[in-house]
């Protein structure tokens, strides 16, 4: 069977563009080993792929897949951080590849994220992206995607909903961290990355009886900082999966748990003093312009 989630983040003043995550049991390539010795190696296509400019039912028949962006600072740019986000896991790589269509342009404002291994990154949102934010906006949604691929290796998320929820708040969460981690992008400033996060998140939706519900606004924005606050741990996939949770579960049911995370007590600590500011995020008592200002 074969399952798609397609959830949309951006409502760009050209076009909509979505952060996905796309589960495609036909498509050929499984999930890559645990290797540290391949993490600094991406696939090329093979063959087939360039002789054929048809990627997949997710993106125009005219969009051709390719191994580099329009510039190889740009290229090389995605590529180090690719790495450098496999890395903090201790994954070897995923197949990251981009999207071009030169007739459709727009049509390639879009980046998913495959259960079979991949990363399709289109060139519009790239560019959109690093013209509006810089090149944090980026790494952020590629972060993003990278949550998808944990999500996918690991079985999570731990919590389950009708809908596609609880996968895109984590992958936000997923996001947060990263960009904060010392050995990721290393952004101790909150400031930055809310301006990144807002670039690259839509107004949300109220749909909440929607297969493809992916969260209101403030829940998002909670998401990510939650992240951030987590990025003061070295954790890995599992214990970040238990830690967002346990403080999420009060964008995800509306209350938050009152007994101590005696799992982590240091965290416990820690997150006592951000449960409140988080409560306020998600019932959008905290604005999105204050969200900015948050340290």
């Amino acid at each position: 069977m074969k399952r798609n989630f397609k959830f949309c983040l951006l409502a760009g003043a050209i076009a909509a563009f979505s952060l996905s995550a796309c589960r495609d049991d036909k498509m050929e390539e499984s999930v890559l080993p645990d290797s540290q010795s391949e993490s600094a190696k991406l696939d090329q296509p093979g063959e087939l792929e360039k002789s054929c400019s048809y990627v997949d039912q997710n993106w125009s028949s005219s969009a051709v897949l390719k191994t580099t962006l329009s510039n190889s600072t740009d290229t090389n740019f995605m590529n180090a951080q690719m790495t450098k986000i496999a890395s903090l896991w201790g994954r070897s790589n995923p197949t990251l590849r981009f999207v071009d269509d030169p007739s459709n342009f727009n049509s390639t404002y879009n980046a998913i994220s495959y259960s079979t291994g991949k990363i399709y990154y289109g060139y519009a949102i790239y560019a959109d992206a690093k013209n509006k934010g810089g090149d944090i906006v980026n790494a952020m949604i590629l972060a993003h995607e990278y949550g998808h691929q944990l999500q996918y290796i690991f079985n999570l998320p731990s919590v389950n909903e009708s809908t596609a929820r609880p996968n895109e708040l984590e992958a936000d969460g997923f996001a947060g961290y990263y960009l904060r981690r010392p050995n990721g992008y290393n952004k101790t400033n909150f400031a930055e990355i809310a301006a990144a996060y807002e670039f690259a998140q839509s107004i949300g939706d109220y749909q909440t009886n929607s297969s493809n519900h992916h969260g209101t606004p403030p829940q998002r924005r909670s998401a990510v900082r939650l992240g951030f606050l987590l990025g003061q741990y070295d954790l890995n996939a599992s214990n970040f999966d238990y830690n967002f949770f346990y403080y999420y579960q009060g964008v995800l049911n509306g209350t938050y748990k009152m007994g101590k995370n005696s799992a982590n007590p240091e965290i416990d600590a820690y997150m006592s003093q951000y449960m409140d500011e988080l409560r306020k995020i998600q019932t959008g008592e905290i604005s999105a312009e204050e969200f900015k200002q948050l340290k």
